[in-house]
């Protein structure tokens, strides 16, 4: 361990910096070790977030690489073992699952998001529509069970035809086994072979007048032939493209991602974090060493070329990354800048609506929303769900189960919710919000209110009812003179509906595992 970047080598490798635990806080790579550690010693002027990076260093490391390509891919290998808290982290971005076939006695398919555990993984899909249609097609076409555990009796989807019953011995493990095959041949996209197949297998059982058989094998085959259909176009597609567009505004990245097949846009990705010198490199390694690295990148600025190198070995081939200056390439990349400009700007333009509309001294940069849901009483829970700078920050939702109440009574429930919320904020030394928004009518505010002046917080507060989407302000039976169509009203409704779906979500869970015998 060292505290000195003057005892630093001249060559590539990877730094740790560490906090006084002996935590790593940040893992960085240099193409010369002694000066990248350096400057951040003799430079002055940094961003709030390396300052704050450099106060909490008490110690530091470094790995010696023999090119700065191995470097990044030490890099990448250092952050995703520690995790540090200083560098970027894109937990929050929003991704396509894979399908994933897992590797048990009784193999089951099912969406996944990690890439991780036994078995295989199939993707990523153009489009999550098509994900979720060929995961459909494969798993009623060779009825293998999404069951996490295998279940004493069969369940829904085996009487209604979905499951071939491995759970009550309706099929033999050889047979589970050959149909498990013909679904990992789909999804690797070897369907032309496997029809083949089984056209000669349904022909053969129809002449031993097997003739269930060659009725089911003819409903597969039909399945399996729609679905060739589907995916033919993309199969034929020339190569893929990465789009990729940020803008740095208030200290802070936001950096969108156009995935585009043949000229064809068909998603995007959306991502936001605290800006550093750097960034850019540092997300481009992190995004593609879990996610498929196309053949050509689009973007704004040049990349250094052991960076394209590194993302080159991750595909297996060369990677193009180009700057356009005309034509159709520079039209994509004009659509991204748009775009990220509008999702920035626009949730700007949308909260200083709000401000305006509530009069309030600053733009509410950060919003809790509060709701109570339940089912005629029982399985009562609370949801918080946080917006900053008018987006979804959901890291720090929060759900709450009822401790205090008893039947329906709402008024006590945001009540309870509420002071339990800041209550513990106030104890931990936290920030409060900005804003404070309540699903329902004076009522409901009143309570929050009162909550919120029990602990001596002074925190502004509106309702947001249902129906007429009126807003309420404390001290008034009467709704804000807002329209539902205006940029503020669309904001709190937006934010309240998603604190609806929280709660929702919350209470169905609570019910489910009261529905699950112990």
């Amino acid at each position: 361990m060292i505290l000195d970047p003057s005892s630093l080598p001249h060559l590539p490798g990877c730094y740790l910096f560490m906090d006084t635990k002996g935590l790593v806080i940040y893992v960085g790579k240099a193409r010369d070790l002694k000066k990248r550690v350096s400057s951040y010693f003799q430079n002055k002027d940094h961003s709030p977030r390396t300052g704050s990076l450099l106060a909490a260093i008490a110690t530091m490391d470094f790995i010696v690489t023999n090119s700065e390509v191995e470097a990044l891919l030490l890099e990448n290998t250092l952050i995703k073992k520690h995790w540090p808290r200083f560098n970027i982290a894109l937990k929050d971005a929003k991704r396509y699952a894979s399908i994933h076939l897992t590797d048990e006695p009784w193999p089951r398919i099912c969406l996944s998001r990690k890439r991780t555990g036994p078995g295989t993984f199939f993707g990523p899909f153009t489009t999550s529509r098509e994900r979720d249609y060929v995961l459909q097609v494969v798993r009623r076409t060779f009825g293998l069970r999404t069951c996490r555990r295998l279940p004493k009796r069969a369940c829904l989807r085996y009487h209604m035809g979905g499951c071939s019953g491995p759970c009550i011995g309706q099929i033999s493990p050889q047979d589970y086994r050959e149909r498990v095959k013909r679904a990992e041949s789909v999804l690797r996209g070897n369907t032309a072979q496997l029809l083949e197949s089984m056209r000669l297998e349904m022909h053969a059982c129809a002449d031993r007048q097997m003739f269930e058989r060659a009725r089911d094998l003819r409903d597969e085959i039909a399945a399996l032939e729609y679905l060739q259909e589907r995916q033919a176009v993309e199969r034929n597609r020339r190569y893929d493209q990465d789009v990729l567009a940020y803008l740095v505004e208030a200290e802070e990245v936001h950096l969108m991602l156009f995935k585009v097949h043949s000229g064809t846009l068909h998603g995007k990705e959306e991502f936001a974090f605290p800006f550093r010198e750097g960034f850019l490199e540092e997300f481009l390694v992190q995004y593609y060493s879990e996610n498929p690295v196309p053949s050509e990148i689009i973007l704004q600025d040049r990349l250094e070329d052991p960076l394209v190198e590194f993302l080159g070995r991750m595909k297996g081939q060369k990677v193009r990354a180009t700057v356009p200056r005309q034509g159709e390439k520079r039209v994509l990349l004009d659509l991204a800048e748009r775009n990220v400009e509008t999702a920035v700007y626009g949730d700007r333009m949308r909260l200083e609506a709000l401000q305006r509309a509530l009069s309030l001294p600053s733009i509410p940069q950060v919003i809790e929303c509060f709701d109570i849901s339940h089912l005629a009483g029982t399985a009562a829970v609370g949801s918080m769900v946080q917006f900053r700078g008018g987006r979804p920050d959901k890291g720090n939702y929060r759900r709450f189960r009822i401790k205090s109440v008893e039947g329906v009574d709402d008024f006590a429930s945001l009540a309870e919710v509420v002071s339990r919320r800041y209550s513990r904020l106030i104890k931990e030394g936290r920030a409060l919000p900005d804003l404070i928004v309540i699903d329902g009518g004076p009522g409901q505010l009143s309570s929050a209110q009162a909550a919120l002046g029990r602990l001596g917080l002074s925190v502004p507060v509106i309702s947001i009812a249902k129906g007429d989407e009126e807003i309420y302000w404390p001290g008034s039976l009467q709704p804000l003179p807002l329209k539902r169509t205006d940029q503020a009203s669309l904001l709190v409704q937006h934010i309240r509906d998603e604190a609806h779906r929280f709660a929702i979500a919350y209470n169905r869970l609570l019910r489910k595992k009261n529905l699950v015998p112990g």
